[in-house]
Formats: C-alpha cells, sequence, structure tokens
C-alpha cells in the first residue's frame, strides 16, 4: 500500500450496563482500546494531541447497540485481522469490536455519511397490546408529523422523512417488539422510544418500554441502505 496513513474502520457493540455510558465516555473508553492495543495510531495537531479517530452518530444514554463505528487513522499498515484481533484483546467485551476494514481516505465521514438508524425497542405488554399498538402507531405516523420537547424547546419531524419504512410490531414470547428505520440529519435524529411511548399512551395499552437497541448504522445509497464496511 502506497497511502502514507491507513483508516481503520471499527464496528462494535454497546451492551449491558456500559450502554448507560454517555457518548464522550464511550470515545474514550475507544481511545483507551486503541492504545493498550498498540496500534500506530496517528496524532492530531496542536498543542493538545489526540489520537486521530472519529466517530459515528451519538447513542442515546441507556440506549444499547450492536452496531457502532469509529474510525482510526494509522501511520503505518497494519493488516484488519491483525488490528481486530489486537483490539478485541483490548477492550472490554461489552464495547467489543465486531469487524475491522479498511476505509479511503477522503471517504466522507462517519457522522455525515450514517444517515439511516434501524432501532429494536422491547416492550413487556403480551400480545394483546401488540395488535393495540401497531394500530396506534399507524395513527401515530399517519398524523405527519411528531413533536419533541427537549429542554424546554419544541422539535417537529416530518415523518413522511423521518421513517423511511413503515414501523413492524410483533409479538415474541410475551413481549412486543418493535423495529423502526428513522432518518437522521441537520434536522436532528428522532429516538424511535419517544414515538413508541406516544403510540402507549393513545393504546391506554399499559405497555411499557423495556429496552431500546440500535441494530443498524447504514448509507443511504440510490434506492437502498449499506453498511459502512
Amino acid at each position: 500500500m502506497a497511502d502514507e496513513h491507513f483508516r481503520l474502520r471499527v464496528a462494535h457493540a454497546k451492551s449491558g450496563r456500559l450502554r448507560f455510558l454517555s457518548h464522550l465516555e464511550l470515545t474514550r473508553a475507544c481511545e483507551r482500546s486503541v492504545r493498550r492495543a498498540r496500534l500506530p495510531f496517528s496524532v492530531t495537531q496542536g498543542f493538545n494531541q489526540r489520537i486521530k479517530m472519529a466517530f459515528g452518530p451519538a447513542l442515546p444514554v441507556g440506549t444499547a447497540s450492536t452496531a457502532e463505528y469509529y474510525d482510526v487513522w494509522l501511520d503505518s499498515y497494519v493488516p484488519a485481522e491483525e488490528a481486530l484481533a489486537r483490539l478485541t484483546g483490548a477492550t472490554p467485551e461489552l464495547v467489543g469490536p465486531a469487524e475491522a476494514a479498511f476505509v479511503p481516505l477522503r471517504a466522507p465521514s462517519l457522522a455525515a455519511a450514517l444517515t439511516i438508524a434501524r432501532y429494536e425497542v422491547i416492550l413487556e405488554g403480551g400480545e394483546r397490546a401488540a395488535d393495540v399498538l401497531e394500530s396506534e402507531l399507524g395513527a401515530v405516523v399517519a398524523d405527519g408529523t411528531f413533536a419533541v420537547e427537549h429542554k424546554g424547546k419544541s422539535k417537529v419531524f416530518d415523518l413522511a422523512r423521518t421513517l423511511p419504512k413503515e414501523p413492524q410490531v410483533r409479538s415474541v414470547e410475551g413481549r412486543v417488539v418493535v423495529e423502526m428505520t428513522t432518518r437522521m440529519g441537520e434536522h436532528g435524529s428522532l429516538r424511535p422510544d419517544a414515538l413508541v411511548v406516544a403510540a402507549i399512551e393513545r393504546s391506554r395499552s399499559g405497555a411499557t418500554v423495556m429496552s431500546v437497541t440500535r441494530t443498524g448504522l447504514f448509507i443511504e445509497d440510490g434506492d437502498g441502505f449499506r453498511t459502512p464496511i
């Protein structure tokens, strides 16, 4: 490889009790893993030099994930398989890496490229709640817009733009599972549980949200989506 530097993209999890890490705490944990893995990382310019890394969209505190990403720039080439093995041994299992691959140095940033997120919301409520919730969630989406209050400010989402696919509701072993795909961008990111809670309130089903997991991050590519690795 003739490039002077190399851009390694790593996919990793955020699960268990570590789902309560803030985005800043998560980035620091990843930086420490890169150091412990003894990868030949590049550093930023300036007085306060840091590992040259970039991260994907932040997760809300408490939301788990099976598909988070970061890029780390290397000064010399290490095979992706070896880098992954080193990182696996140097990273806590609950935020451990699952995949690694090199991407072009001039590829768009993760924050700019990753505009589609897929989530799984699990609720306690039973099969009847699934039927009722599916109907009410459809009614919420049919309203066309959804307002969210955050820190005293109101943000209104255009659901036709924000939801590229219809939410799917099913019952699994006495629990309700909602699969939702959202679009992120300059207008912000809609928390899937906010939409689900609105549907619960309308349905009066008594269901409660047990967990929220981001199960995929994607790049929009023509009429479809593709993973960043």
